[in-house]
């Protein structure tokens, strides 16, 4: 089984993004907004995924497949209701870590967040994050996609 392992933070300030990989990507969900296991929708510049994702915060089992546009477009209208649209950073920190910097756009303008991966749970626990990183809100469940998509921007 497929492991993720990330934290979450706000942005308290734009690091310099000229060297990172910049994709629109917009996600909808299929699954209710009770159900404890996540069914996402995304689609990140020309490419489309289907993905799986269990229970939890640090830690979250996830599965992905890459489908076809038509496989997309076929679902797409069950998430209504239940979407996010934002810009996605991709770069590399000083400390060689990957982050993830989504600036949302829509009814979740002008949130930000960054997300950084880890191999092992006491590694991410023992993560001291960059001064460019705001409050970590892993364990926040406010701050998921999939309730942000459903709830809009947390207060």
């Amino acid at each position: 089984m497929s492991a993720e392992i990330e934290r979450k933070f706000l942005v308290a300030e734009l690091p310099d993004l000229s060297r990172a990989e910049r994709a629109v990507v917009r996600q909808g969900y299929l699954t209710a907004p009770d159900d404890s296991t996540e069914l996402r929708l995304r689609q990140k510049g020309d490419r489309y995924y289907l993905t799986l994702k269990g229970v939890g915060s640090l830690v979250r089992i996830e599965r992905e497949a890459e489908i076809s546009a038509e496989q997309f477009e076929t679902f797409w209208p069950e998430t209504d209701g239940r979407r996010v649209e934002k810009e996605r950073y991709t770069g590399r920190m000083e400390d060689g870590r990957v982050f993830e910097l989504d600036i949302f756009f829509g009814d979740l303008a002008p949130l930000r967040l960054v997300e950084v991966e880890f191999p092992s749970e006491p590694e991410a626990l023992a993560y001291v994050p960059p001064d460019w990183f705001g409050a970590d809100v892993t364990e926040d469940k406010r701050y998921k996609n999939k309730i942000m998509a459903i709830n809009g921007v947390p207060v």
